[in-house]
């Protein structure tokens, strides 16, 4: 095989592994920039429902939290920072799981739980290996 063949095959490889994190990244941002827009928009609603769980000032904490999803989600999105976006969300992702998904009797929150962990996962795998080339953090390098 020659040294043109060989560059073709990486390059190949190198552009389907970035298209499927791109593709990852689409999927994992939806989930938080959806429900970080939803919170935001419907603030006492879900500060009603945290209140209701015993989260601490509620309307701030509904505040922060759909601001962390939303901001995390974008910057999964068009992958800016998305190490340092998918470790937060990561850690969010399980400490929310904590918080409000333990109820291991109610067959729902145990799905919760389960997807959550699935996500977290991901959320992980993405820190670890980066936004790949099709992000402003490979455009950026």
């Amino acid at each position: 095989m020659s040294n043109a063949s060989i560059a073709t095959a990486k390059s190949g490889v190198s552009a389907n592994a970035s298209a499927l994190i791109l593709v990852g990244r689409v999927l994992l941002s939806v989930i938080f920039i959806l429900a970080g827009f939803a919170k935001l928009t419907a603030i006492s609603g879900t500060a009603g429902w945290f209140a209701s769980i015993g989260l601490p000032l509620p309307t701030v904490t509904t505040v922060v939290v759909g601001l962390v999803e939303l901001v995390g989600g974008i910057a999964i999105l068009v992958g800016f920072q998305t190490r340092i976006a998918a470790i937060v969300l990561g850690v969010f992702t399980l400490a929310a799981t904590g918080i409000a998904h333990l109820d291991f009797a109610d067959q729902t929150q145990l799905m919760f739980l389960q997807k959550n962990l699935a996500i977290a996962g991901g959320l992980f795998v993405l820190a670890a290996f980066g936004a790949g080339a099709l992000s402003i953090d490979g455009r950026r390098r």
